[in-house]
């Protein structure tokens, strides 16, 4: 029998639920705005940094929109998406990385084409800094997660097709929960190193950089591809392997 893996919810959890429940339940409604960060976090009495990713949660679940300079509303939604709890939405089994590494292959193989085609030079700063971070954290998994996941929605907003960039934001908390274990077991494998992972992005970035999309695509293959062999070799059983 397997059990499915039970964690201890993170603050920046706990508040997107509280939140997510107050959507749900009615307090707020599409098109109300959210209080400013810096209020939010007093009155949950969390750190500005629990409300960032919480915000950040809910928009990948397509629940909120932050609009520049604004602030952040509600949006309209489909029903379908207040039927689990946020931190619910996260808990990935491991047929649903698969399938997830598979969504991945689809879309990011084309996004990163469409980037490299239409990126301005407002995106590849922004990729800049993804890398600057990610470089930086080298050693602290949470903050290279959230480094790798900026540098892949920097460049779905740089493919600059507004559906594919709704794609994106609807899987983007489950990229951060895989992107998550991959770099846990990324520490323990022989094959690879956390600068290689680091390297893997700097290529895409150069060939997004230099406009070549064959090579933008290549790259972006075999570093899913280096992520699936990770999660096989060191997660995933035999009877869950796929092959894209």
């Amino acid at each position: 029998m397997e059990y499915k893996k039970i964690k201890p919810k993170k603050i920046y959890e706990e508040v997107a639920d509280a939140i997510y429940e107050m959507i749900r339940s009615g307090q707020l409604n599409p098109g109300d705005k959210l209080d400013s960060v810096q209020q939010l976090a007093e009155n949950f009495q969390v750190g500005r940094s629990a409300i960032r990713e919480a915000l950040t949660s809910l928009r990948a679940m397509g629940l909120v929109e932050m609009r520049q300079g604004e602030g952040t509303y509600v949006r309209e939604f489909e029903n379908n998406l207040l039927s689990l709890p946020v931190s619910n939405a996260i808990l990935m089994n491991k047929h649903e990385i698969v399938q997830l590494l598979e969504v991945r292959m689809i879309l990011e193989t084309g996004t990163v084409v469409a980037a490299a085609r239409r990126r301005t030079e407002q995106h590849l700063m922004r990729m800049e800094a993804a890398l600057q971070a990610m470089y930086k954290s080298i050693g602290d998994e949470e903050l290279g997660e959230k480094a790798d996941l900026e540098f892949h929605m920097v460049l779905a907003e740089a493919a600059q097709n507004h559906l594919l960039m709704t794609l994106m934001q609807n899987v983007s908390e489950l990229m951060a929960e895989s992107m998550r274990e991959t770099r846990r077991l990324w520490l323990f494998s022989k094959q690879a190193t956390t600068e290689q992972l680091y390297q893997e992005h700097v290529a895409i970035y150069n060939a997004v950089k230099n406009q070549d999309e064959e090579a933008a695509r290549n790259l972006m293959v075999v570093h899913l591809e280096n992520v699936e062999e990770i999660l096989e070799k060191n997660h995933l059983p035999n009877s869950d392997k796929s092959k894209f």
